[in-house]
């Protein structure tokens, strides 16, 4: 979720956010102008981007329609700016020379257009996966249907969805603190508490059983018996992770949906991973309680692996939670996380910082939740710089999630935490980096095909901005650019 961000006059950008508002109130921009003290004339600048809007005004608009500055904040379309120069680097356009300037007129003009061919090329590359699953299946010499995978356009739409609301659930947040009450749990050792609660007020027994009895499953339920298994290969992390997302998948079960319903999800392959994203919401929110766990990462400078034993979870489990810190009057630092595997592909992201992760294909190499992969467990540092100059303080490290015996695969995943630089002096990881020195800052991108730097020795891609100038008796730091 993109934040709203101030240029150095203290005013932000927001044309298509105050149209779009005007519009749903059936307003004339005379009869708007006037109940926000303006000409009708300044507002029409606005809408299209002409003139800033105050800090002043934003206050008005908030007051004036029975909104808080998030709701504002959460219609920023920088967001869609970025998915769609993403979308514009796809090879298929290649033949169009659409400029970063020229996209930004179209969201400027009509956000509602934008999103529309937005939605039109996601749909594209849907029918294209489809085409060559059915290609791949049908040459597939096993005749195996279940060989290829089928492409994942659900978790996009449901990543989507909990980037929309800034990967914060209030109503899960509730449910969650009424059954950390109800059951007494302790905090960093909630086992026995939570086994007692599924049984006495759920109803549901819980079994722990070797990995052979149930081959490749580690949590199983059976709503008929009445019975949570769980697999013995799991940490006591995990397997407090998996009983307290139990609970969730029953106790907020309704919630679940009425928040899935509002959003829109009727998809069925979307709706089961989206019950299962707000579930394992549920339960981050009942093994680390918002309040306590706030309270005591700015106790521990964002320390995770204080927190990890503090509240006996996991490295991914915190920063998780750490995203989902957004409650209004009491918020941690906006973070933003990703996760992705060794081949690069990401299978996990947030943004509450202002970054902007890819919509589709792999990340900035220079990122270091990349780099993490060549030291294992250990905890990597990075200042990152945008072309634009934002500037990113970003940790992260390695995942190894056993294969559950000798000799069975394991899998190994790098998890990015980061904050915008003006909250890094916040986090214990920061003490001794030179936060202020631009030079410092190691300079990334989005990904390859919208990023502006020419220099750059990691390029994969040619870049959608500008035309190639390739000498062949010319070797530049890139293959896609000579230095003249």
């Amino acid at each position: 979720m993109s934040k709203i961000t101030a240029d150095s006059t203290g005013s932000t950008r927001l044309g298509s956010t105050i149209r779009r508002l005007r519009r749903e109130n059936g307003l004339t921009q005379a009869r708007m102008a006037e109940r926000l003290g303006i000409s009708a004339s300044y507002l029409n600048l606005i809408e299209n981007n002409q003139r800033n809007v105050t800090a002043t005004l934003l206050l008005k608009l908030a007051e004036g329609f029975g909104l808080q500055l998030a709701d504002l904040a959460a219609d920023d379309d920088s967001q869609l700016l970025a998915d769609l120069m993403e979308m514009f680097g796809d090879p298929v356009f290649e033949a169009h020379d659409v400029r970063t300037t020229d996209v930004r007129d179209l969201v400027s003009a009509n956000s509602g257009v934008a999103r529309a061919v937005l939605a039109l090329y996601d749909a594209h590359r849907k029918a294209q996966s489809d085409l060559t699953t059915l290609a791949e299946r049908v040459s597939a010499e096993d005749g195996n249907p279940l060989a290829i995978e089928r492409p994942d356009l659900p978790a996009d739409l449901v990543s989507d969805f909990l980037q929309a609301n800034s990967n914060y659930f209030p109503e899960l947040e509730e449910i969650a603190q009424r059954v950390l009450e109800d059951a007494k749990l302790p905090i960093g050792d909630p086992f026995r508490a939570m086994l007692v609660h599924l049984e006495q007020r759920c109803g549901v027994r819980v079994a722990i059983l070797p990995p052979a009895a149930r081959h490749g499953t580690v949590r199983r339920y059976d709503p008929v018996a009445r019975t949570l298994v769980l697999s013995e290969m799991l940490s006591p992390s995990s397997r407090n992770f998996q009983i307290a997302q139990q609970i969730g998948l029953i106790t907020a079960s309704e919630a679940i949906n009425t928040l899935l319903d509002k959003a829109g999800v009727s998809d069925n392959e979307a709706r089961a991973v989206g019950r299962g994203a707000l579930a394992s919401y549920f339960a981050g929110a009942l093994l680390m309680p918002y309040e306590p766990f706030l309270e005591t990462a700015k106790l521990v400078r964002y320390d995770i692996e204080m927190l990890e034993h503090h509240f006996g979870t996991s490295f991914e489990q915190v920063c998780h939670r750490l995203t989902t810190m957004q409650r209004p009057g009491l918020k941690g630092i906006p973070f933003h996380m990703l996760r992705v595997d060794i081949a690069g592909n990401i299978s996990k992201r947030f943004s509450l910082s202002g970054f902007r992760f890819p919509r589709h294909g792999g990340a900035c190499p220079r990122l270091n939740v990349y780099s993490a992969f060549m030291t294992p467990g250990q905890i990597h540092v990075q200042t990152s710089r945008m072309p634009n100059g934002s500037t990113f303080f970003c940790i992260a490290s390695t995942v190894r999630k056993r294969g559950g015996g000798f000799g069975l695969p394991e899998s190994y995943y790098s998890i990015g935490l980061g904050c915008d630089v003006a909250h890094a002096r916040d986090m214990v990881y920061a003490d001794g980096i030179d936060l202020d020195n631009p030079a410092k800052a190691n300079p990334i991108g989005t990904a390859c095909r919208i990023c502006e730097r020419m220099d750059c020795r990691q390029r994969a891609f040619p870049p959608i901005h500008h035309r190639l100038n390739i000498d062949e008796n010319v070797r530049g730091l890139s293959a896609y650019v000579s230095p003249r």
